[in-house]
């Protein structure tokens, strides 16, 4: 069936975070959007845990929002409970995590994609695809209704082929309550593409009237609230806590007594799950010799008594994990509303893709979130904007978006995906940023604001707010530099300073005395007069803080990254026959003609390709 308004100038298949982000980004650049979903209920659902953030993943978040996405806004204007993580600890791994109200979430960002008039919401299942010699030119749903488009966008999560898993009992499922998307699994096989199969897990939701927290440790939220948007009022909510409790011998007892009900255990589930966020029972088998594992209680929402057990996913079945929960200290007596699952599903190697996430297959179509192997909101959302953006700049025969390791953690993120072969659920994490220190989640907006006015995400009043911050930094980082404590004044400062077990025994700059570990910019405040009367914004102060404590290790930082940019200056034609390439391995020819690497430094990032091949590469590149 074909109808004339059923003409769009890009189709979204799924509407979780990536669906969002992709759809709200080609929309506000002017494109004409069908956002296709199983469930409209379900749009930027949180399955698993309704939190937004935490270790490299708030990163990611500021950085969606520095180039113009939504992610930060919806989190900071539904959130519950605001926390900085490794707030003791360097920049580089300090954290922001949003525990988030569940349907709030969900009600904000649907209202974001209903005001926008170019975007069209369909409930129906995408089961196949149209295509035409190598180009992608619509979908078609399960009813048979045909939709064109010169892009697609596939985010899928794990709907595609999804398949759910309590204890030995299995059914079709992309998550619980919600029907799978089956045949575009089968089509994009057709189609030539390599699929495979992941798994992941959800823990039990239950009755938080029936939870003893007097048996438990409180975790507040933090007293001085931070942000992810760079935009200005944003809004000040009051916090709620979270809970802690332990496993203990009994749980590990009950686990260990019921491993031969667990499908992961028995074969049935074939894909490789999370390594870092394994279900309970592979965390009792893994690290047998740990007596206790840390379990968080935390609230779905503030109209809702339902709480997520955080730590405590399982695939074992719905009775033993009743006797599982109960066995924890304040959960004597819980009731269960919703048991734990695994879900088993298909996704696409993003090897198959370009940096943009544009398939090497078929020319206009995309991939982006779980389909590409990922796990977790942020990584979703993070290709999804990046989708929603390449698909304008191909229709526009514009340059596409591909965002290099040393500018974020979105270029990290994608980079990793398309060049290495990625076997099990991918999570974002500080270590796998060889330049994590330039990539703070403090300074996203200075790294990629730039970039996201240019694209047109970034109006130019927010753009002038992130000007006028910069001129800012720079001019305390100046005044710093040239204001000194006088000789003569070393008496009264050291009167402020004995009561942080520090002190002077000469004049000095400001910024000399900033740099020191025991001082920041708060005892600045109390020694300079002029200092205290500025009264600079935190966003401005800590970022001066940053500047001046670490400009060693950033400087250091920089010279690797020019270091590495000439490598990527070697740029390697499409259209290279590796087979011919004398003087390196089989092994090696096979992975480079697998991931055909644009330049010499993504393919030094290959795994099995070894420093020697790149030498005969360079040699080889430079004799052209």
């Amino acid at each position: 069936m074909e109808y004339l308004e059923n003409k769009f100038d890009t189709i979204i298949v799924g509407a979780g975070h990536a669906g969002c982000e992709a759809a709200l980004a080609a929309a506000k650049l002017g494109l004409k959007v069908l956002l296709c979903s199983i469930n409209l209920d379900n749009i930027a659902l949180m399955p698993c845990n309704p939190a937004i953030g935490g270790p490299a993943k708030s990163t990611l978040v500021r950085e969606i929002d520095a180039i113009g996405g939504v992610m930060g806004e919806v989190a900071d204007a539904t959130y519950i409970q605001m926390k900085m993580l490794n707030s003791s600890k360097g920049p580089a791994v300090r954290a922001l995590r949003a525990q988030s109200d569940k349907k709030e979430y969900m009600a904000y960002m649907r209202n974001l994609l209903e005001k926008n008039q170019n975007i069209f919401l369909k409930q129906c299942c995408i089961c196949d695809l149209i295509v035409e010699k190598d180009r992608i030119k619509g979908a078609i749903d399960q009813y048979g209704i045909k939709y064109f488009a010169p892009t697609v966008i596939l985010t899928t999560g794990t709907s595609l082929a999804g398949r759910i898993f309590v204890g030995l009992q299995s059914y079709p499922a992309g998550r619980l309550g919600e029907m799978p998307a089956i045949g575009l699994s089968d089509c994009l096989k057709r189609l030539g593409f390599n699929i495979k199969k992941l798994k992941t897990g959800t823990p039990a939701r239950v009755d938080n009237r029936t939870i003893d927290y007097a048996k438990m440790t409180i975790q507040p939220g933090d007293e001085e609230l931070n942000f992810y948007s760079f935009k200005p009022n944003r809004p000040v909510r009051p916090q709620y806590p979270c809970y802690l409790t332990r496993t203990n011998e009994k749980t590990h007892e009950i686990i260990k007594a019921n491993l031969d009900k667990s499908p992961m255990y028995q074969g049935l589930i074939e894909g490789v799950g999370p390594r870092y966020c394994p279900s309970i029972e592979d965390k009792i088998v893994r690290f047998s010799s740990n007596p206790s594992h840390h379990i968080f209680i935390e609230p779905e929402g503030l109209d809702t008594y339902e709480a997520y057990v955080q730590g405590f996913s399982s695939s074992l079945p719905a009775d033993v994990q009743v006797k599982m929960l109960r066995s924890l200290p304040g959960l004597e007596n819980v009731h269960v509303i919703k048991p734990a699952y695994a879900v088993e599903y298909d996704y696409v190697p993003a090897v198959q893709l370009n940096h943009s996430l544009m398939t090497r297959l078929i020319k206009g179509l995309f991939n982006a979130g779980q389909i590409n192997g990922t796990s977790g909101y942020e990584e979703a959302a993070a290709q999804g904007l990046v989708a929603g953006i390449n698909a304008f700049n191909y229709l526009n025969n514009s340059d596409m978006l591909e965002l290099d390791r040393s500018s974020s953690y979105i270029g990290t993120l994608i980079d990793d995906l398309v060049t290495k072969d990625i076997q099990e659920p991918y999570r974002m994490l500080t270590s796998r940023s060889e330049y994590r220190l330039l990539l703070r989640q403090d300074n996203a907006d200075i790294r990629l604001t730039s970039i996201g006015h240019k694209i047109g995400l970034i109006d130019d009043t927010q753009f002038e707010i992130f000007t006028d911050k910069q001129k800012a930094i720079e001019t305390e980082l100046k005044r710093l530099g040239k204001e000194k404590i006088a000789n003569d004044d070393r008496g009264r400062v050291n009167k402020i300073l004995e009561k942080y077990n520090e002190n002077i025994e000469r004049g000095m700059k400001l910024s000399e005395l900033l740099k020191r570990p025991g001082i920041d910019y708060k005892i600045l405040k109390e020694i300079d007069t002029k200092t205290c009367e500025l009264n600079l914004n935190k966003d401005v102060y800590e970022q001066v803080e940053i500047l001046i404590k670490y400009d060693g290790y950033l400087k250091r930082q920089e010279f690797q990254v020019e270091q590495s940019s000439k490598l990527e200056k070697y740029k390697i034609p499409e259209d290279i026959d590796y087979s011919l390439i004398k003087h390196i391995s089989t092994e090696t020819k096979e992975q480079l003609e697998k991931i055909r690497p644009k330049t010499l430094a993504q393919a030094s990032r290959i795994g099995g390709v070894k420093p020697a091949d790149i030498s005969v590469l360079m040699v080889m590149l430079g004799k052209k």
